[in-house]
């Protein structure tokens, strides 16, 4: 069916009314339901989920592909592929993603950063600019001319 999602699979949970006090590393799926004071980091490898619950909390970064926040994270939050934000979800940090999801009610105290694959590159004019105005003011007249600003006109 259209709106449903598949619910992110987790393999590993902090309980609720537990607190970890030191940073977490996990694989695959970590479920955070209680309290980590420290960062929060999956490892490289195959795509991996993090799933903060409403009565989950992070005081430390978040780095994963896929981040779903239920509860409230307190630090910078790098999700590689896809940050979920449920509507109760409070971030205080900066925020890095490759796609967002952001659901109405939720907060995010810190700035927005998509990461672009690939980067974009400025774009390089084939001439300068001064080369290019030359054809259309020599045809016209004998010499260059040179744009005139009327500063005093409001």
């Amino acid at each position: 069916m259209l709106g449903i999602k598949k619910q992110a699979s987790t393999r590993s949970t902090i309980g609720a009314g537990m607190r970890v006090i030191g940073d977490c590393t996990f694989q695959d799926g970590l479920q955070i339901d209680g309290e980590v004071i420290g960062n929060v980091t999956a490892d490289p490898g195959p795509s991996n989920t993090l799933v903060i619950t409403e009565t989950g909390r992070v005081q430390g970064a978040v780095t994963a592909d896929h981040v779903v926040i239920s509860g409230s994270v307190t630090g910078p939050v790098y999700a590689r592929e896809l940050l979920e934000l449920q509507s109760k979800a409070r971030v205080q940090g900066d925020v890095k993603y490759k796609t967002l999801e952001m659901q109405q009610g939720a907060v995010i105290a810190g700035q927005l950063q998509p990461q672009v694959t690939p980067p974009l590159l400025p774009v390089e004019r084939e001439e300068p600019v001064a080369q290019a105005l030359e054809p259309a003011a020599s045809a016209g007249s004998s010499g260059p001319t040179e744009p005139t600003f009327d500063l005093e006109r409001q």
